[in-house]
């Protein structure tokens, strides 16, 4: 045993033979022994999370690259907001974000819902299939990303190949900016597996008793699904629309690799995190760069709030009783 841990077991029983803690009642006690198995955490987060944050606020009101430091009060914040493309490019990557995960967040959940409701019927090779298919979702950022910069070639990448054997031209996708976007869009079908999983546990979770009653009472595929899979998935549904727009809208290893970091062609793929990262660790201006996350962090908070807000007419809880909550 090493001297760290016979001097921390000392220090326990010290504790435990103590008046201090004899005196206590045996309540008291689990109190005190909860608060000190949950102490790390709560230093963890007041260290890492909370006490950044607030630096990164203060940060905001200043023009500083950690070296020399001048208050500016809201002019970060309103030179962000300007529409002058020449001081800012806050807009252009406001729009790049929002197009990217409007448009990749319905694919993703769609495919990844498809797959799994494939995957939840008896079938031979099963558990082969759901390896296969999740298989890609682990595979490291920067060989997914490497792997796709080969498969958006304009000249000799699979997908341009394959549409020439049917008489199509294909495009230069990521050196196009018409088409760059919507290859990014493209790529992010390859993390589907993770959906699929996250709802496969969630149609595993259906009680069949709902299936059999409403197949005896004559229900159809569809009216089956309609009216059991579908508001018995919807927490699952909820949670994975929530977390895949906080994620989406956070998207930076792809873009970073396959525009070399500078988020082209003529910006058209620059993200916002992307720009986040050159203002602050290229151009060295943390302040802008500190107010540029926080309006960030504030859009997402947003439309999370928001999300929440709308559950209550579309997400059903097996709780609900006669339409109510319990």
């Amino acid at each position: 045993m090493s001297a760290q841990a016979q001097s921390g077991q000392t220090a326990l029983a010290r504790i435990l033979s103590s008046k201090f803690w004899s005196r206590r009642t045996l309540r008291q006690r689990e109190e005190l022994i909860a608060y000190l198995l949950v102490s790390p955490w709560v230093i963890g987060f007041l260290v890492f999370i909370v006490g950044p944050m607030l630096t990164s606020l203060g940060l905001s009101f200043t023009e500083t690259d950690l070296f020399t430091l001048e208050f500016v009060g809201i002019e970060n914040y309103t030179k962000l907001l300007s529409f002058d493309t020449t001081r800012t490019l806050f807009w252009t990557t406001l729009y790049n974000t929002a197009y990217y995960v409007f448009l990749s967040i319905p694919l993703t959940i769609g495919v990844g819902f498809f797959i799994a409701v494939l995957l939840n019927q008896n079938i031979s090779g099963q558990p082969t299939y759901r390896i296969v298919y999740y298989l890609p979702a682990v595979i490291p950022g920067i060989a997914t990303s490497l792997l796709w910069l080969w498969l958006f070639q304009p000249e000799f990448g699979l997908i341009n190949w394959a549409l020439s054997l049917v008489g199509i031209e294909g495009p230069r996708w990521l050196f196009d900016r018409s088409t760059a976007k919507m290859a990014l869009v493209l790529m992010s079908v390859w993390g589907a597996g993770s959906n699929m999983l996250i709802f496969l546990a969630g149609l595993q979770g259906i009680p069949t008793e709902l299936y059999e009653a409403a197949t005896i009472d004559g229900a159809g595929i569809w009216r089956r699904f309609r009216n059991i899979t579908i508001p018995m998935i919807s927490p699952t549904l909820f949670f994975v629309v929530v977390t895949q727009i906080i994620w989406s809208s956070q998207v930076f290893t792809n873009v970073y690799v396959m525009t070399e970091g500078k988020g082209g062609p003529a910006n058209a793929t620059l993200m916002m995190v992307l720009y986040l990262y050159q203002v602050a660790f290229r151009q060295y201006r943390m302040g802008y760069a500190s107010a540029y996350a926080w309006i960030f962090f504030l859009i997402l908070l947003t439309f999370t709030l928001l999300l929440f807000r709308s559950s209550k007419a579309w997400v059903y809880y097996e709780t609900e009783i006669g339409g109510q909550r319990s």
